[in-house]
Order: C-alpha cells, then sequence, then structure tokens
C-alpha cells in the first residue's frame, strides 16, 4: 500500500490550515462588528470561494499564478513556482478553507462580550493587548473549531488542487487524486481503499481535536 498521497495530503493539509489561520484571523478581525459597504463587500470576497465551484477557484488560481502572468513571471525568476508544485497544492487547499476558519473566528470575536473590551481600554490596554488578553482567550474555541473545518477541508481538496498543482506522484497527487487516478485506472479495490483511509483519518483527527478542546475548557 503506497502512503505517500496520504502523507501529502496530511502536509498540504496542515500547512494550509496554518497559512488559513494566519490570514482568516486578522481578516475576522477586521470584519468583526463592521456593517459598512466595504466591509461586507471585502466579507463577500472572503466567502467567494465556499461558494465557487472549486474547479473555477483551480482555474482562476491557475491563471493568476502561471507562466504567463507577470506574478507567476515573477515567481519563477525567484525559484519559486507554484503550479505543479506542492506549494500550489497549499495555495488552492488554503483559498478554499480559508473562509470556514474566517467565518468561524468572526462568529467567536463577534459573541465577546464589548464591556470587557470597554473596560480593559479604560484601564489603559492598547487595541493590541485588548485582542491578545480579552478578545482572543474568550474566542480560542470558535477559532480552534475554524482550524478543525479548514484542516478537514484542505484535507478532501479536489478539484482547484488538481488544476493548480496537478497529478504528480511523489510530488503532488493528494488522497482525493489518488482516489481519482485508481477509479479513472479502474482500480476500485484500490480506491475503495484509500478513500476508506482518508475518511478514517479525517475522522480520527477531528474526533481528537474536539476531545483536546472539550478538555481544554474543563481545566
Amino acid at each position: 500500500m503506497n502512503l505517500v498521497p496520504l502523507l501529502i495530503s496530511l502536509r498540504v493539509a496542515s500547512l494550509a490550515a496554518l497559512l488559513s489561520l494566519i490570514i482568516g484571523v486578522p481578516l475576522a478581525t477586521l470584519l468583526a462588528r463592521r456593517t459598512s459597504f466595504w466591509s461586507r463587500l471585502l466579507d463577500a470576497f472572503a466567502t467567494l470561494p465556499l461558494v465557487l465551484p472549486p474547479t473555477v477557484l483551480g482555474y482562476y488560481l491557475l491563471v493568476a499564478l502561471g507562466a504567463r502572468s507577470p506574478l507567476g513571471a515573477a515567481l519563477e525568476n525567484l525559484g519559486l513556482p507554484l503550479v505543479f508544485t506542492w506549494r500550489g497544492a497549499v495555495l488552492a487547499a488554503s483559498f478554499v478553507a480559508l473562509p470556514l476558519i474566517t467565518q468561524s473566528a468572526r462568529a467567536a470575536l463577534e459573541s465577546v462580550d464589548p464591556d470587557l473590551e470597554d473596560v480593559a481600554r479604560t484601564l489603559g490596554h492598547s487595541e493590541l493587548s485588548v485582542f491578545f488578553t480579552i478578545r482572543l482567550p474568550l474566542a480560542w474555541r470558535g477559532i480552534l473549531a475554524g482550524i478543525v473545518l479548514a484542516f478537514a477541508r484542505a484535507l478532501g481538496e479536489f478539484g482547484a488542487t488538481l488544476l493548480v498543482a496537478g497529478n504528480i506522484p511523489g510530488s503532488t497527487q493528494t488522497m482525493p487524486i489518488a482516489i481519482y487516478d485508481a477509479v479513472q485506472r479502474g482500480d476500485q479495490a484500490m480506491a475503495n481503499m484509500l478513500a476508506l483511509i482518508l475518511a478514517s483519518v479525517a475522522f480520527i483527527l477531528l474526533v481528537s481535536i474536539r476531545r483536546f478542546g472539550q478538555g481544554l475548557g474543563n481545566e
């Protein structure tokens, strides 16, 4: 049994969840409790990958990052190509997973009592200090839920990853792509086995992270 696609999927999903966290939490903080036209527009753009078909998102990423685009050409010159590399797989999975962590973190941040923040400000705390001492500790459960959802979504990503990173065994062939490849070859037994492994890994990780979160909450 070749477990390389599983290892690639775990690496891609982990890095995609981390990248989504780095971008999603500041974005959620910016959008929380804001109702201006520009915030609604930004919210729409941040949520767009959630409703777009993954193949459409992958196509736009391919156009934006391909060797013929200015950005793609610049990355090629720097020796950091994204298309048909594992980095491209991470980026594609991050775009798909980003709305999940952004929406979850935003809801958690908006649930924090603003009076607590106002008290901290009257005591001389800066906005950055208020965020790290009040908002983040009270919203961590929602952020953790967003990380779990982002990881699970990235683990199962197929369409955007296939278009941007391709199907290169040992490099960009993730588990969903390996399952698709097995089905195309008519290898039903391999497809069933890979699907069972992917589903089992996703289930175990989700249950473990949820139990970990509950354990922290009970301390």
